[in-house]
């Protein structure tokens, strides 16, 4: 593959804010690093991405870099929005977050097969709790 068909690849699905799915694998896997926790398939991405972008916060992610090769992406940004819903057994405290973010996609076959996310869940926690 080429950095451009990766590019392409990537920004469709970031410009989409999270909810155009086409390009994921079949068998696409999202793990979050910090937990351990995966979701497999489109449908679990999906949900998970629904549910923290807005289910559990009104958020968007804000780019601060976006790095690419032919088979990766790297992209690091601020998640940002405010708290509306249930989270970790929190009620929604309508508190706003800024939470560094950094997920690195594996590309394969023109699709987005693998992410590794990398959510400062402390710096989210801290901001929830008022601390």
């Amino acid at each position: 593959m080429s950095i451009e068909t990766t590019k392409k690849i990537v920004n469709q699905y970031l410009d989409s804010n999270h909810t155009d799915l086409s390009m994921m694998a079949e068998d696409v896997v999202f793990a979050n690093m910090a937990t351990g926790e995966k979701h497999c398939g489109p449908e679990a991405v999906s949900q998970m991405l629904n549910f923290m972008y807005h289910v559990a916060f009104d958020a968007h992610a804000e780019t601060k870099n976006l790095i690419i090769n032919e088979t990766n992406a790297v992209f690091e940004a601020d998640f940002v929005g405010k708290h509306i819903g249930e989270f970790a057994g929190i009620p929604p405290t309508n508190k706003s977050v800024k939470v560094p973010l950094c997920v690195v996609y594996d590309i394969e076959n023109d699709k987005i097969n693998k992410a590794r996310i990398y959510f400062e869940g402390p710096a989210l926690m801290a901001q929830l709790n008022g601390k």
